[in-house]
């Protein structure tokens, strides 16, 4: 008979976080890496998502996140690193970074993008020195869509998030409180 201790449910509870930080490339700056993970991100996300074509043809520019992770026993976190590409060329390098508490358990994987469909909104974001997404983000699709709904690519909304490719053990992926802080590779 096998008795279970805090000890071990710690050390099982810490495995999985431990284990979805593999292959994040967390302290990975190298602007090659992160160029080559988001033409990847955005080949995967024009094939998944057909839809997304006339999103990134109407917007200023995106903020492509290739692998954010992000995990939590209590506290938990997420972090990864991405470009920012406007008219098709990556400008800046960026982190993400998002802190959390209460009842949650588990980790998870998963990429987003950040459309900026207006000017005001991509300066914006541009000159600040640590921008958090908030209310101002609208999501273009929940969870497992297949499509953009048609009124997102009509939306006024400055900033459209579309978040998707998620794997892990956590329930459900947002960007809401997440910091972005440029970065030099």
């Amino acid at each position: 008979m096998s008795t279970f201790t805090r000890r071990g449910f710690i050390a099982a509870s810490v495995a999985p976080v431990a284990l979805a930080a593999c292959g994040n490339g967390i302290g990975n700056t190298n602007d090659a890496t992160i160029d080559a993970r988001v033409d990847s991100t955005l080949a995967f996300m024009q094939q998944r998502y057909p839809s997304s074509f006339d999103l990134m043809g109407k917007s200023t520019g995106m903020l492509v996140m290739p692998l954010i992770t992000e995990a939590g026993f209590g506290i938990g976190g997420a972090y990864g690193t991405g470009a920012l590409r406007v008219g098709g060329t990556t400008v800046d390098y960026y982190s993400a970074t998002t802190l959390s508490g209460g009842l949650q358990i588990g980790a998870q994987q998963y990429s987003h993008v950040l459309f900026f469909m207006t000017d005001e909104a991509l300066l914006e974001f541009r000159r600040s020195d640590g921008w958090v997404a908030g209310a101002n983000v609208e999501y273009a699709l929940r969870d497992q869509a297949d499509s953009l709904a048609a009124e997102t690519l009509t939306s006024r909304s400055p900033i459209i998030a579309l978040v998707f490719a998620q794997a892990g053990l956590r329930v459900g992926a947002t960007v809401d409180g997440t910091k972005y802080t440029r970065i030099i590779p």
